[in-house]
């Protein structure tokens, strides 16, 4: 590993939980890779800590990524959006320019790519209504299919709805209707005995399905997907295809070693 000094930049991961993320490990093996000065760390915060490590982030210059509960509660926190993050009011990427952090949503084009390698087809079910399901329903409005919202708070499913079709996506509340495939955006998953995100019955006429959460070996309900016969994946597509996306945000004009990121995140999840 490149030996860490004074002079390395700082590049980190924030969220609650944050011990189970593979980020630190995949950015650290493209960093090594490429002889970098650089190290990237996982940064635990609650709810009440964030808006404090946020600050300090800003002042020291640090880049990184934001993952489950804060990518909604950071995009608040920003000046500085692109595009797409103020679009979705969700951040999952940041860096410093001239002072300030600029957050950005690299989650769209992660899920768009973890959806294109199970050949994913239309209509779509996600379940959760955080920030990952908010990448989702960008995704589903790229490609132009329907999207049902399932979520556990009637409420808050009924608003993301509202909030998806404001977007531009054909969003509805899901009514068990047959979909092509199914995506978890919820936390269910990281430990192994967590509840199914979706009841077995719920994937009657499915064919693929898509886990945003990855364990080591597989997570439970992606190991159960495959044995009803679907094209399933984990999350470690998407956090890949994501962190890809990211590191060159981090180093503008460097391409990211996208086959060292996804076998160092494989060693770490094999089981």
């Amino acid at each position: 590993m490149t030996r860490v000094g004074a002079s390395s930049r700082l590049l980190a991961i924030v969220g609650d939980p944050v011990r189970h993320s593979l980020s630190p490990v995949m950015h650290n093996a493209a960093i090594d890779a490429l002889g970098l000065d650089a190290v990237y760390v996982a940064v635990h915060a609650d709810h009440a800590a964030i808006p404090h490590v946020i600050r300090a982030f800003e002042a020291l210059g640090v880049a990184g990524n934001v993952t489950v509960p804060h990518k909604v509660t950071v995009a608040q926190l920003l000046i500085r959006l692109t595009p797409v993050a103020k679009e979705l009011g969700a951040v999952n990427t940041f860096w410093s320019e001239a002072g300030r952090l600029v957050g950005d949503n690299t989650d769209v084009a992660g899920v768009l790519d973890a959806l294109g390698r199970v050949d994913a087809v239309g209509p779509w079910v996600v379940a959760g209504t955080g920030g990952a399901a908010r990448a989702v329903a960008a995704a589903a409005r790229e490609k132009g299919v329907s999207l049902g919202i399932a979520s556990r708070d009637a409420k808050r499913g009924r608003d993301f709805v509202e909030w998806a079709r404001e977007l531009g996506t054909d969003a509805f509340v899901d009514d068990g209707r047959t979909v092509g495939t199914a995506i978890n955006a919820t936390p269910l998953g990281l430990k192994r005995e967590d509840a199914m995100p979706f009841p077995d019955s719920r994937l009657e006429g499915a064919h693929a399905a898509l886990d945003l959460v990855y364990a080591p070996g597989e997570t439970r309900w992606v190991e159960s997907c495959r044995r009803k016969g679907l094209r399933a994946a984990d999350g470690r597509l998407m956090l890949v295809s994501q962190g890809a996306q990211a590191f060159q945000r981090f180093f503008p004009g460097t391409q990211a070693p996208w086959e060292i990121m996804a076998a160092a995140v494989d060693r770490a999840l094999a089981g």
